[in-house]
């Protein structure tokens, strides 16, 4: 375990050595993110931060903890990366369309779930028990990777936000691997506590005033292994096998979701950009930069420690927790007018609710 660490701890020094280096040849390819009026920038900033991420990540699963992983899946994974990777590179340097960047994700995808062998095979419900997928496996698999994928993409808005809430949930993540996988299982936290690691070496040239940007290289790698950890590392977590990784990605999943009914209320294309995201909100109601992604951070550990109760609560404890996490985001979500300052039914409720208590009285 203690070499384990010092591997850990070294991978976090290289992923913080080579940034620099990756930032320079983000001006060489032009991979600069120059400033418009949905960007929070005020001066051209280079991306491909997520390259200096993925190249740490590979050399510590590749070289420095090479014994801890099966030889056929590491390979498979790193050749869906690469599809990632390049995808976001050139997407950086020359902007794809958005058909474009979802079709190098679904080709990864399909990667993982062919060669790679990870899927979603089954769900598991308490007193139903275990259910099968058989075919709907691939879609389903297919769907959750492209959704988590987009969803990390769609919070890449401030300096040090996506890779801050990357580290947190990734962290949740390989804690719940390790404590609840068996034991021969216990790989799937080492490679996601190595993404940490990675992830831990780029934030201080990520994090307000950031010196580079992940980019869509970083911001597509990120999600992609986030999803691709949360199918392996997660499947045999008892309650809903999907209930504990959605409420460790609460976050990128409930601006995603939120920013979609805000579009369809709003009578807009769903994949229409807008100012309206959570950090937007934050920043609108009067948080500075450095504030806003502080506080979002706050959050994110908030669903950690949730998601951490749901492998050792009783079943109705669970229902309870979920029902309680439902009303409390949506009371959240309506009092910074995440969907609109007028579509707020819950708060109106409680409204009506206490006059008519204190009309009664």
């Amino acid at each position: 375990m203690f070499n384990i660490i010092v591997k850990l701890f070294l991978t976090m020094i290289i992923a913080a050595a080579i940034t620099p280096f990756v930032r320079k040849l983000a001006f060489v390819l032009g991979a600069v993110d120059n400033p418009n009026a949905r960007r929070v920038n005020k001066k051209p900033m280079p991306t491909l931060g997520g390259l200096a991420i993925f190249l740490a990540f590979n050399f510590s699963t590749f070289v420095l903890l090479r014994t801890q992983f099966p030889t056929h899946e590491l390979f498979s994974v790193f050749l869906a990366e690469c599809i990632i990777v390049l995808t976001g590179l050139i997407d950086d340097i020359r902007e794809l369309k958005p058909m474009q960047k979802m079709l190098g994700i679904l080709v990864a995808a399909l990667v993982v779930y062919f060669l790679a062998g990870i899927k979603m095979t089954y769900i598991v419900l308490p007193v139903f028990g275990t259910f099968q997928l058989g075919w709907l496996s691939l879609p389903i698999t297919i769907f959750w990777i492209l959704a988590i994928t987009n969803a990390v993409n769609l919070i890449d808005g401030l300096d040090g936000l996506a890779t801050g809430v990357s580290i947190i949930a990734l962290f949740t993540m390989g804690m719940i691997s390790y404590f609840f996988l068996t034991s021969g299982d216990t790989y799937v936290a080492i490679w996601i506590l190595a993404m940490v690691a990675s992830l831990l070496g780029f934030l201080p040239h990520n994090f307000h005033p950031a010196k580079i940007f992940l980019g869509d290289t970083g911001a597509l790698f990120i999600g992609f292994m986030i999803a691709i950890f949360s199918l392996k590392g997660l499947k045999n977590v008892t309650f809903i096998s999907l209930v504990i990784p959605i409420v460790i990605l609460g976050v990128p999943i409930s601006d995603t979701v939120y920013a979609m009914l805000r579009r369809i209320l709003n009578h807009k294309p769903i994949s229409q950009a807008d100012r309206h995201h959570l950090h937007h909100r934050l920043m609108q109601l009067g948080l500075s930069h450095r504030q806003t992604v502080l506080v979002i951070y706050g959050i994110s550990l908030v669903f950690s420690f949730i998601a951490l109760l749901y492998p050792v609560s009783s079943f109705w404890g669970s229902i309870l927790l979920t029902v309680a996490v439902l009303i409390g985001l949506e009371l959240f979500v309506e009092s910074i007018g995440l969907v609109g300052e007028n579509r707020q039914p819950l708060l109106h409720l409680i409204q009506k609710v206490v006059k008519k208590l204190e009309k009664d009285d």
